[in-house]
Protein backbone atom coordinates (compact mmCIF):
# COMPACT_ATOMS: atom_id res chain seq x y z
CA UNK A 1 0.00 0.00 0.00
CA UNK A 2 2.74 2.47 1.02
CA UNK A 3 5.01 1.44 -2.25
CA UNK A 4 1.45 1.88 -4.54
CA UNK A 5 0.69 5.45 -2.73
CA UNK A 6 3.70 6.69 -4.37
CA UNK A 7 3.44 9.63 -6.96
CA UNK A 8 4.62 9.03 -10.57
CA UNK A 9 5.49 12.64 -11.77
CA UNK A 10 3.56 12.75 -15.14
CA UNK A 11 6.62 13.12 -17.30
CA UNK A 12 7.93 10.19 -16.47
CA UNK A 13 7.62 7.55 -19.29
CA UNK A 14 5.91 4.15 -18.21
CA UNK A 15 8.22 1.05 -18.33
CA UNK A 16 7.28 -1.67 -20.65
CA UNK A 17 7.27 -5.10 -18.50
CA UNK A 18 6.08 -8.23 -20.77
CA UNK A 19 5.28 -11.20 -18.33
CA UNK A 20 5.94 -14.63 -19.42
CA UNK A 21 3.05 -16.67 -17.60
CA UNK A 22 2.79 -20.72 -17.28
CA UNK A 23 -0.65 -21.83 -16.68
CA UNK A 24 0.26 -25.67 -16.52
CA UNK A 25 3.00 -24.94 -13.85
CA UNK A 26 2.23 -26.33 -10.13
CA UNK A 27 -0.33 -28.78 -11.13
CA UNK A 28 -2.11 -25.61 -13.42
CA UNK A 29 -2.94 -23.60 -10.46
CA UNK A 30 0.02 -21.01 -11.33
CA UNK A 31 -2.61 -18.62 -13.59
CA UNK A 32 -5.05 -18.56 -10.59
CA UNK A 33 -2.12 -17.97 -8.30
CA UNK A 34 -1.17 -15.37 -10.57
CA UNK A 35 -3.79 -13.55 -11.53
CA UNK A 36 -4.97 -13.28 -7.72
CA UNK A 37 -2.08 -12.11 -6.22
CA UNK A 38 0.95 -11.30 -8.55
CA UNK A 39 -1.16 -9.31 -11.26
CA UNK A 40 -2.90 -6.66 -9.00
CA UNK A 41 0.55 -5.78 -7.92
CA UNK A 42 1.89 -5.20 -11.35
CA UNK A 43 -1.32 -3.44 -12.52
CA UNK A 44 -1.18 -0.71 -9.94
CA UNK A 45 2.97 -0.59 -9.74
CA UNK A 46 2.69 2.04 -13.20
CA UNK A 47 4.11 -0.54 -15.74
CA UNK A 48 2.47 -1.25 -18.98
CA UNK A 49 1.79 -4.81 -18.37
CA UNK A 50 1.69 -7.35 -21.50
CA UNK A 51 0.84 -10.85 -20.48
CA UNK A 52 1.84 -13.78 -22.83
CA UNK A 53 0.74 -17.24 -21.64
CA UNK A 54 2.15 -20.30 -22.86
CA UNK A 55 -0.21 -23.04 -24.17
CA UNK A 56 2.44 -25.71 -24.66
CA UNK A 57 5.96 -26.78 -23.55
CA UNK A 58 8.99 -24.95 -26.08
CA UNK A 59 6.61 -22.11 -27.17
CA UNK A 60 8.01 -19.53 -24.53
CA UNK A 61 11.40 -20.07 -26.69
CA UNK A 62 9.35 -19.18 -29.92
CA UNK A 63 7.75 -16.27 -28.30
CA UNK A 64 11.03 -14.81 -27.45
CA UNK A 65 12.68 -14.91 -30.95
CA UNK A 66 9.25 -12.49 -31.75
CA UNK A 67 9.51 -10.19 -28.72
CA UNK A 68 9.51 -6.61 -29.81
CA UNK A 69 12.01 -4.00 -27.16
CA UNK A 70 10.48 -4.65 -23.10
CA UNK A 71 12.39 -2.59 -20.21
CA UNK A 72 12.24 -5.76 -17.87
CA UNK A 73 10.67 -9.12 -18.54
CA UNK A 74 8.71 -11.43 -15.75
CA UNK A 75 9.01 -14.95 -15.49
CA UNK A 76 6.28 -16.24 -13.92
CA UNK A 77 6.26 -20.25 -13.45
CA UNK A 78 8.76 -22.49 -12.39
CA UNK A 79 12.32 -23.56 -13.81
CA UNK A 80 10.82 -24.98 -16.65
CA UNK A 81 9.66 -21.97 -17.94
CA UNK A 82 12.79 -19.85 -16.74
CA UNK A 83 14.82 -22.20 -18.26
CA UNK A 84 13.16 -21.85 -21.63
CA UNK A 85 12.55 -17.92 -21.12
CA UNK A 86 16.29 -17.44 -20.83
CA UNK A 87 17.11 -20.61 -23.54
CA UNK A 88 15.03 -18.08 -25.92
CA UNK A 89 16.58 -14.89 -25.15
CA UNK A 90 20.17 -16.40 -25.53
CA UNK A 91 19.42 -17.89 -28.97
CA UNK A 92 18.24 -14.34 -30.52
CA UNK A 93 20.69 -12.90 -32.83
CA UNK A 94 20.89 -9.21 -31.18
CA UNK A 95 21.32 -11.02 -27.88
CA UNK A 96 23.89 -8.96 -26.45
CA UNK A 97 21.56 -6.56 -25.79
CA UNK A 98 18.75 -7.86 -25.15
CA UNK A 99 20.78 -10.28 -22.39
CA UNK A 100 20.72 -6.34 -20.55
CA UNK A 101 17.65 -6.33 -19.72
CA UNK A 102 16.53 -6.93 -15.94
CA UNK A 103 14.37 -10.16 -15.49
CA UNK A 104 11.96 -10.78 -12.71
CA UNK A 105 10.87 -14.27 -11.40
CA UNK A 106 7.74 -14.77 -9.98
CA UNK A 107 7.87 -18.44 -8.18
CA UNK A 108 4.73 -20.39 -8.97
CA UNK A 109 5.63 -23.81 -10.41
CA UNK A 110 6.53 -27.18 -8.29
CA UNK A 111 10.11 -26.78 -8.39
CA UNK A 112 11.73 -22.88 -7.77
CA UNK A 113 15.09 -23.15 -7.35
CA UNK A 114 15.75 -19.63 -8.19
CA UNK A 115 13.71 -18.39 -5.65
CA UNK A 116 16.18 -19.50 -2.86
CA UNK A 117 18.80 -17.34 -3.66
CA UNK A 118 16.66 -14.08 -4.71
CA UNK A 119 13.94 -14.25 -2.22
CA UNK A 120 13.79 -14.94 1.94
CA UNK A 121 12.31 -18.32 2.50
CA UNK A 122 8.81 -18.20 3.38
CA UNK A 123 6.19 -20.80 4.20
CA UNK A 124 3.37 -18.88 3.15
CA UNK A 125 3.28 -19.23 -0.56
CA UNK A 126 0.97 -16.08 -1.13
CA UNK A 127 3.11 -13.97 0.97
CA UNK A 128 5.93 -15.55 -1.27
CA UNK A 129 3.92 -14.72 -4.22
CA UNK A 130 3.47 -11.12 -3.57
CA UNK A 131 7.39 -11.02 -2.19
CA UNK A 132 8.81 -11.73 -5.43
CA UNK A 133 6.62 -8.82 -7.25
CA UNK A 134 7.31 -6.35 -4.72
CA UNK A 135 11.27 -7.02 -4.74
CA UNK A 136 10.52 -6.50 -8.83
CA UNK A 137 9.38 -3.32 -8.78
CA UNK A 138 11.55 -2.01 -6.16
CA UNK A 139 14.37 -2.30 -9.30
CA UNK A 140 17.19 -4.27 -6.84
CA UNK A 141 19.35 -6.92 -9.17
CA UNK A 142 21.89 -9.40 -8.75
CA UNK A 143 24.08 -11.10 -11.76
CA UNK A 144 23.84 -14.66 -12.20
CA UNK A 145 25.89 -17.12 -13.86
CA UNK A 146 24.27 -19.11 -17.50
CA UNK A 147 25.68 -22.75 -18.52
CA UNK A 148 25.49 -22.74 -22.32
CA UNK A 149 25.33 -26.01 -23.41
CA UNK A 150 25.66 -27.50 -26.98
CA UNK A 151 25.21 -30.85 -28.63
CA UNK A 152 27.56 -31.70 -31.63
CA UNK A 153 23.75 -30.80 -33.64
CA UNK A 154 21.12 -28.82 -31.36
CA UNK A 155 21.10 -25.44 -30.80
CA UNK A 156 22.72 -24.72 -27.08
CA UNK A 157 19.94 -24.77 -24.06
CA UNK A 158 20.95 -22.31 -21.32
CA UNK A 159 20.26 -23.09 -17.73
CA UNK A 160 20.89 -21.01 -14.46
CA UNK A 161 21.36 -24.00 -12.61
CA UNK A 162 22.95 -27.21 -13.99
CA UNK A 163 23.18 -30.03 -15.63
CA UNK A 164 22.70 -33.95 -13.99
CA UNK A 165 23.54 -37.13 -15.26
CA UNK A 166 23.29 -40.34 -13.25
CA UNK A 167 21.61 -43.16 -11.55
CA UNK A 168 19.77 -40.66 -8.64
CA UNK A 169 18.03 -38.23 -11.87
CA UNK A 170 16.83 -40.88 -13.25
CA UNK A 171 15.64 -42.57 -10.09
CA UNK A 172 14.14 -39.18 -8.70
CA UNK A 173 12.14 -38.57 -11.94
CA UNK A 174 10.04 -41.77 -11.76
CA UNK A 175 9.04 -40.63 -8.48
CA UNK A 176 5.57 -39.73 -9.58
CA UNK A 177 4.90 -42.80 -10.73
CA UNK A 178 4.29 -44.41 -7.13
CA UNK A 179 2.12 -41.53 -6.13
CA UNK A 180 0.13 -43.88 -4.45
CA UNK A 181 2.92 -44.76 -2.03
CA UNK A 182 2.35 -40.73 -0.42
CA UNK A 183 5.34 -39.60 0.87
CA UNK A 184 6.83 -43.27 0.49
CA UNK A 185 6.93 -42.63 -3.58
CA UNK A 186 10.44 -41.29 -3.45
CA UNK A 187 12.14 -43.89 -1.22
CA UNK A 188 10.02 -46.31 -3.53
CA UNK A 189 11.55 -45.23 -6.96
CA UNK A 190 15.68 -45.30 -5.56
CA UNK A 191 14.56 -48.79 -4.10
CA UNK A 192 13.12 -50.51 -7.17
CA UNK A 193 15.73 -48.72 -9.46
CA UNK A 194 18.44 -51.28 -7.59
CA UNK A 195 16.81 -54.07 -8.50
CA UNK A 196 17.09 -53.80 -12.46
CA UNK A 197 20.61 -53.07 -12.39
CA UNK A 198 23.53 -52.76 -9.85
CA UNK A 199 26.32 -51.07 -9.69
CA UNK A 200 24.55 -48.79 -12.00
CA UNK A 201 27.70 -46.71 -13.54
CA UNK A 202 28.30 -44.48 -16.05
CA UNK A 203 31.34 -43.89 -18.19
CA UNK A 204 32.37 -41.07 -19.84
CA UNK A 205 35.57 -38.55 -20.77
CA UNK A 206 35.72 -35.70 -19.49
CA UNK A 207 38.02 -32.70 -20.63
CA UNK A 208 37.96 -29.28 -18.71
CA UNK A 209 39.76 -25.52 -18.57
CA UNK A 210 40.28 -24.42 -15.07
CA UNK A 211 38.43 -21.07 -13.70
CA UNK A 212 39.11 -17.55 -14.87
CA UNK A 213 40.32 -14.53 -13.58
CA UNK A 214 36.98 -11.92 -12.90
CA UNK A 215 37.36 -8.94 -14.93
CA UNK A 216 36.52 -5.50 -13.26
CA UNK A 217 32.62 -4.83 -13.55
CA UNK A 218 31.56 -2.33 -16.22
CA UNK A 219 30.42 0.78 -14.71
CA UNK A 220 26.54 0.95 -15.42
CA UNK A 221 26.55 4.32 -16.22
CA UNK A 222 27.74 6.01 -19.66
CA UNK A 223 30.95 8.69 -18.95
CA UNK A 224 29.98 12.29 -20.15
CA UNK A 225 31.29 13.90 -23.40
CA UNK A 226 34.45 15.38 -22.93
CA UNK A 227 34.09 18.98 -24.05
CA UNK A 228 34.43 20.33 -27.80
CA UNK A 229 38.21 21.30 -27.42
CA UNK A 230 38.96 18.36 -25.77
CA UNK A 231 37.51 16.37 -28.47
CA UNK A 232 39.56 18.63 -31.05
CA UNK A 233 42.75 18.01 -28.85
CA UNK A 234 42.79 14.29 -29.27
CA UNK A 235 41.94 14.00 -32.89
CA UNK A 236 45.10 17.04 -33.74
CA UNK A 237 46.88 14.55 -31.29
CA UNK A 238 45.99 11.32 -33.34
CA UNK A 239 46.65 13.18 -36.69
CA UNK A 240 49.86 14.22 -35.93
CA UNK A 241 51.02 11.07 -34.08
CA UNK A 242 49.55 8.40 -35.26
CA UNK A 243 49.89 5.22 -32.80
CA UNK A 244 52.02 2.59 -33.70
CA UNK A 245 50.42 -0.92 -35.08
CA UNK A 246 51.08 -3.66 -32.54
CA UNK A 247 52.38 -6.68 -33.47
CA UNK A 248 49.79 -9.43 -33.32
CA UNK A 249 50.61 -11.47 -30.15
CA UNK A 250 49.95 -15.65 -30.48
CA UNK A 251 47.51 -16.63 -28.22
CA UNK A 252 48.53 -18.92 -25.65
CA UNK A 253 47.47 -22.80 -26.06
CA UNK A 254 44.74 -23.61 -23.90
CA UNK A 255 45.38 -25.88 -20.97
CA UNK A 256 42.57 -28.72 -21.09
CA UNK A 257 42.80 -31.40 -18.38
CA UNK A 258 41.60 -34.78 -19.23
CA UNK A 259 39.77 -37.37 -17.05
CA UNK A 260 37.93 -40.77 -17.33
CA UNK A 261 34.67 -40.81 -15.55
CA UNK A 262 32.88 -43.85 -14.11
CA UNK A 263 30.89 -42.43 -11.41
CA UNK A 264 26.78 -42.90 -10.34
CA UNK A 265 26.09 -39.35 -10.60
CA UNK A 266 27.79 -36.30 -12.64
CA UNK A 267 26.20 -33.06 -12.34
CA UNK A 268 27.85 -29.43 -12.78
CA UNK A 269 26.18 -26.71 -10.80
CA UNK A 270 26.66 -22.48 -11.35
CA UNK A 271 27.08 -20.14 -8.48
CA UNK A 272 23.66 -19.11 -8.25
CA UNK A 273 22.99 -21.15 -5.66
CA UNK A 274 25.42 -19.55 -3.56
CA UNK A 275 26.07 -16.59 -4.82
CA UNK A 276 29.35 -14.67 -3.67
CA UNK A 277 29.20 -10.54 -5.25
CA UNK A 278 32.96 -9.95 -3.89
CA UNK A 279 34.44 -13.13 -5.63
CA UNK A 280 37.43 -13.16 -8.13
CA UNK A 281 37.11 -16.23 -10.08
CA UNK A 282 34.24 -17.29 -12.09
CA UNK A 283 33.85 -21.23 -12.04
CA UNK A 284 31.10 -23.92 -12.70
CA UNK A 285 31.27 -26.89 -9.95
CA UNK A 286 31.83 -29.68 -11.38
CA UNK A 287 30.87 -33.08 -8.96
CA UNK A 288 31.90 -36.71 -9.95
CA UNK A 289 30.51 -39.30 -7.41
CA UNK A 290 32.46 -41.88 -6.18
CA UNK A 291 30.79 -45.69 -8.28
CA UNK A 292 30.94 -47.47 -5.02
CA UNK A 293 27.62 -47.07 -3.21
CA UNK A 294 25.74 -49.68 -1.12
CA UNK A 295 21.99 -49.89 -1.88
CA UNK A 296 20.81 -48.44 1.55
CA UNK A 297 22.92 -45.31 1.07
CA UNK A 298 21.48 -44.94 -2.70
CA UNK A 299 17.89 -44.99 -1.26
CA UNK A 300 18.86 -42.62 1.43
CA UNK A 301 21.15 -40.15 -0.32
CA UNK A 302 18.49 -40.14 -3.05
CA UNK A 303 15.76 -38.96 -0.65
CA UNK A 304 18.38 -35.94 -0.16
CA UNK A 305 18.88 -35.12 -3.64
CA UNK A 306 14.92 -34.76 -4.47
CA UNK A 307 15.50 -32.42 -2.17
CA UNK A 308 18.65 -30.46 -3.25
CA UNK A 309 19.87 -31.91 -6.32
CA UNK A 310 23.51 -30.58 -6.67
CA UNK A 311 24.25 -31.54 -3.51
CA UNK A 312 27.67 -33.12 -3.23
CA UNK A 313 28.05 -35.59 -0.94
CA UNK A 314 31.80 -36.87 1.22
CA UNK A 315 33.87 -38.63 -0.98
CA UNK A 316 33.03 -36.86 -4.26
CA UNK A 317 35.77 -35.66 -6.45
CA UNK A 318 34.97 -31.65 -6.91
CA UNK A 319 36.34 -29.71 -9.77
CA UNK A 320 36.29 -25.97 -10.58
CA UNK A 321 35.83 -25.24 -14.23
CA UNK A 322 35.05 -22.39 -16.76
CA UNK A 323 34.38 -24.98 -19.68
CA UNK A 324 34.35 -28.45 -20.12
CA UNK A 325 33.45 -31.08 -22.70
CA UNK A 326 31.68 -34.41 -22.12
CA UNK A 327 32.22 -37.28 -24.25
CA UNK A 328 29.51 -40.18 -24.31
CA UNK A 329 30.39 -43.40 -25.28
CA UNK A 330 27.77 -44.73 -27.94
CA UNK A 331 24.13 -45.70 -26.50
CA UNK A 332 25.00 -43.90 -23.19
CA UNK A 333 21.89 -44.65 -20.93
CA UNK A 334 19.75 -42.18 -19.05
CA UNK A 335 18.99 -38.56 -19.65
CA UNK A 336 20.27 -34.78 -18.90
CA UNK A 337 18.36 -32.67 -16.36
CA UNK A 338 18.90 -29.67 -17.41
CA UNK A 339 17.44 -27.15 -14.33
CA UNK A 340 15.17 -30.21 -13.57
CA UNK A 341 13.83 -30.79 -17.50
CA UNK A 342 14.95 -33.68 -19.60
CA UNK A 343 17.02 -33.98 -22.13
CA UNK A 344 18.48 -36.82 -24.78
CA UNK A 345 21.85 -37.68 -23.16
CA UNK A 346 24.56 -36.74 -25.86
CA UNK A 347 28.14 -35.49 -25.61
CA UNK A 348 28.20 -32.16 -25.29
CA UNK A 349 30.15 -29.13 -24.24
CA UNK A 350 29.18 -26.81 -21.19
CA UNK A 351 30.63 -23.09 -21.27
CA UNK A 352 30.12 -20.86 -18.53
CA UNK A 353 28.63 -17.34 -18.97
CA UNK A 354 29.62 -15.30 -16.05
CA UNK A 355 27.54 -12.93 -14.64
CA UNK A 356 25.25 -12.76 -18.05
CA UNK A 357 21.84 -12.04 -16.52
CA UNK A 358 20.70 -9.90 -14.26
CA UNK A 359 17.93 -10.78 -12.21
CA UNK A 360 15.87 -8.96 -9.66
CA UNK A 361 16.47 -9.90 -6.09
CA UNK A 362 14.93 -8.78 -2.90
CA UNK A 363 16.84 -6.08 -1.19
CA UNK A 364 17.48 -8.01 2.08
CA UNK A 365 18.74 -10.95 0.22
CA UNK A 366 21.34 -8.46 -1.46
CA UNK A 367 22.56 -6.79 1.74
CA UNK A 368 23.13 -10.81 3.08
CA UNK A 369 24.98 -11.47 0.65
CA UNK A 370 27.65 -8.62 0.77
CA UNK A 371 27.47 -8.86 4.70
CA UNK A 372 28.02 -12.41 4.23
CA UNK A 373 30.87 -11.74 1.65
CA UNK A 374 32.65 -8.88 4.06
CA UNK A 375 32.64 -11.57 7.17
Amino acid sequence: KVFGNQLIPSSMPLKKATVFLNPAACKGKARNLFEKNAAPILHLSGLDVTVVKTDYEGQAKKLLELMENTDLIIIAGGDGTVQEVITGLLRRADEAAFSKIPIGFIPLGKTCTLSHTLYPESTNQVQHITNATLAILKGETVPLDVLQIKGEKEQPVFAVTGLRWGSYRDAGAKASKYWYLGPLKTKAAHFFSTLKEWPQKRQADLMYLGPTERPPEEPEEKPSRPPLYVRLYRRLRLYWSPPRKEIPQEAAPEDWEELKLSTIEFSIATQNRQLDLTRTEDFMDICIEADTVSKGQFVNRGSQKMRDPHTCPEGSQCIQASRCILQLPEGAEGSFGIDNEEYEAMPVEVKLLPRKLRFFCDPRMREQMLRAAVQ
